[in-house]
């Protein structure tokens, strides 16, 4: 055997491996969201709030999907699927969504986890479907981009159009709170903590995820990573 055929047997290892990772964290959070769905379609607790799903099944649907963390976890989910089937995927659109999952389920364990966890009494299959959205979802996640990438993907360009999403929602919920008098999370909500205590803890939580963000992509640019991008490289300059 040449070298040239064992790196090339370990990189096929390695993108196998990869790719398994991808569909197991998409498996999750898929058995998680259908968990969540049948909660909310049959009045069970609610994953993100600790609350029973009441009122209109449309109004529970809505409020479902306005939680930051289910929409960080179907950028997960699809990404995942993605990368799954194709782990050296790439564009412009997609390095923004997969930036997306990313920052946004980073932000989701570390709020969950520091924020919103003494606050959310769980039990059955609502806890079963929180391990998924918050703890194994997350971490998972960081833990695949760290060890497989691949990467570079992550220009500055990239990060600055992956944080649209995040202020859209931002935007989103504080008029959809306006109008409904329901907010997704305590810190965010308008009638208990008041309008200025509620931009503020925007303005943190926004300003972590830029930290994150930068972090993320100086990693991006410097860390290696098990699995290397097979785009051929650029032909030798004349002299």
């Amino acid at each position: 055997m040449t070298a040239t055929t064992a790196i090339s047997e370990a990189t096929d290892v390695r993108v196998r491996v990869a790719r398994w990772w991808y569909g197991g964290i998409a498996v999750v959070v898929a058995i998680a969201l259908v968990i969540q769905l049948v909660l909310i379609f049959t009045g069970g607790q609610d994953a993100n709030s600790g609350t029973n799903a009441t009122g209109p099944v449309g109004t529970r649907l809505v409020r479902l999907f306005s939680f930051f963390t289910i929409q960080s976890n179907l950028f997960v989910l699809g990404t995942s699927i993605a990368l799954a089937l194709n782990l050296f995927r790439d564009g412009k659109l997609w390095r923004v969504l997969r930036f997306d999952a990313l920052l946004g389920i980073i932000i989701t364990g570390l709020v969950y986890e520091t924020i919103l966890a003494p606050l959310v009494h769980l039990e059955g299959w609502a806890l079963v479907a929180t391990i998924g959205f918050h703890y194994i979802s997350p971490w998972a996640t960081l833990i695949g981009w760290l060890l497989f990438g691949p990467r570079p993907r992550a220009t500055w360009a990239t990060t600055a159009l992956a944080f649209i999403w995040p202020v859209l929602w931002l935007v989103y919920t504080f008029v959809h709170g306006a109008i409904t008098g329901w907010y997704p999370y305590p810190f965010l909500d308008v009638d208990t903590i008041g309008f200025a205590d509620s931009v503020r803890n925007s303005a943190v939580i926004l300003a972590i995820g830029v930290v994150i963000a930068i972090v993320l992509t100086l990693l991006d640019h410097h860390l290696p990573s098990l699995v290397r991008d097979r785009r051929p490289a650029p032909p030798p300059r004349g002299r």
